[in-house]
């Protein structure tokens, strides 16, 4: 295992924004002025809290558009918990959930495919925010931290992915995991994957911030004990990384963060997990981190 360069003190001082982010801003006014009137149109799914029963939201393999391929897959499950997404699986059903979808999507081959994997933050990703033109196999599962994930990344050892997009660590960080911990953890995940996936560019994606003071969510006192400096020093960490791995590290800190480096609650339903308009722009970073940085020869410019 090697070691990862520590996080030096005057990180922050020597932060820059990475080139597609620097492209990300000229649109920046055209992304807010989505988000506003996003707010104001009515949805016709409840996002919320991940873990709360009133979600309609349905994980799995999704496409945007929907191909027929996913939907058949949806339509020949017999498992009534993996039916019900309003039904809160355990863990061990999730995994069962997550392998028999990862199945269904190496059986498949669906072109285009991309993978979600993470917790909870990635599991709630509405199939209809993620980027067009592209299937997607989601692979989150509400509550998991980096060790968790790293024991089931053989699910979709058989799945042909253009790239595979990783967010966790939150989760190990509220329950006062050391962050240089998450941080080796995070590079066995990396080092796993770029041994199974060869041919899939590997993206490790910033922990988001979240909303200290201004968080409802029901954990909050965790929060509290949690500085966002702490997980901006990790995300320092985990680019240091990515570098010595040689794979994509996609910096979401700048959109999700205010002034005072917290979750913008604008784009949060708690304070720690993202509501719609979150969601737009994580899949709007999402969408030209691929055009700018993944260079897919089949991305219209």
């Amino acid at each position: 295992m090697r070691a990862l360069p520590p996080s030096s003190p005057d990180s922050d001082a020597r932060f820059t924004l990475p080139p597609w982010f620097l492209v990300s801003l000229v649109i920046n006014g055209i992304l807010l002025t989505w988000v506003v009137l996003l707010s104001n149109v009515p949805r016709s799914q409840t996002l919320g809290n991940p873990d709360s029963p009133a979600q309609t939201r349905s994980p799995g393999l999704a496409s945007a558009p929907r191909s027929s391929a996913a939907a058949a897959f949806r339509e020949s499950q017999t498992d009534p918990l993996a039916l019900n997404p309003r039904h809160q699986l355990t863990y061990d059903r999730w995994v069962t959930l997550l392998a028999q979808e990862a199945q269904a999507a190496a059986e498949q081959a669906p072109p285009n495919l991309y993978v979600l994997a993470g917790d909870s933050i990635s599991l709630w990703f509405p199939s209809t925010w993620l980027p067009q033109g592209m299937a997607w196999l989601n692979q989150g599962i509400s509550g998991e931290t980096a060790g968790g994930l790293y024991q089931r990344l053989n699910l979709f050892d058989g799945v042909n992915a253009q790239a595979i997009f990783v967010m966790i660590g939150i989760n190990d960080l509220i329950k006062g995991t050391a962050p240089q911990q998450v941080a080796q953890e995070q590079q066995e995940i990396v080092q796993y994957l770029k041994a199974q996936h060869p041919q899939s560019k590997i993206v490790v994606q910033s922990i988001l911030p979240h909303g200290s003071t201004g968080s409802t969510w029901e954990g909050r006192d965790r929060l509290l004990r949690l500085p966002n400096g702490e997980i901006r020093a990790l995300n320092q960490t985990l680019k240091e990384m990515t570098v010595t791995e040689g794979v994509y590290y996609l910096d979401l800190w700048p959109l999700f963060s205010d002034d005072q480096g917290r979750l913008r609650l604008e784009l949060s339903t708690d304070g720690l997990h993202l509501n719609d308009e979150g969601y737009l722009v994580w899949s709007t970073a999402i969408q030209l981190f691929r055009q700018i940085e993944l260079s897919d020869p089949d991305v219209n410019s």
